[in-house]
């Protein structure tokens, strides 16, 4: 496979996470006051604070899930080299899979459970490649 086409992949992956995390921020709202049917995707409840209000806990939720959505679309802009500087995507992909793992750990149990593994797959992933092995070498995509 031709480092285009790894690189192509990676950045697909990155935006696609991304915009996973809106879809779980609107599926979030729209569970909150039983205003549409959203499968198992529940209103958004935090395990380690029970009493919290499903609204307050959608804010929360809401919160984690917007700083993902952007960190990770942001990211994959800056690894393809388009509106952003390439050498920040590392920094951004880490920072983008910290928070979303905290959101995913703070609310695990609320959403199905596909979804919650498929992105703590990715998450763990970006984390291992940027922070253990340095995949990929900079040398490869010049960042």
């Amino acid at each position: 496979m031709g480092s285009q086409t790894v690189k192509l992949l990676i950045a697909a992956v990155l935006l696609l996470h991304g915009l996973g995390h809106g879809g779980a921020f609107v599926a979030a709202l729209l569970a909150r006051g039983g205003r549409a049917d959203t499968g198992a995707w529940g209103a958004a409840r935090l395990w380690a604070l029970p009493s919290l209000s499903t609204s307050a806990a959608t804010i929360v939720a809401g919160v984690f899930w917007t700083l993902s959505l952007v960190g990770f679309v942001v990211t994959a802009l800056a690894f393809w080299g388009w509106l952003m500087p390439p050498a920040i995507w590392r920094q951004l992909a880490i920072a983008s899979a910290i928070v979303s793992l905290v959101g995913i750990v703070l609310f695990l149990g609320t959403w199905p459970a596909f979804n919650t593994l498929a992105a703590l797959a990715v998450n763990l992933a970006v984390l291992i490649t940027q922070l253990w092995t340095h995949w990929p070498d900079h040398a490869v995509f010049g960042t």
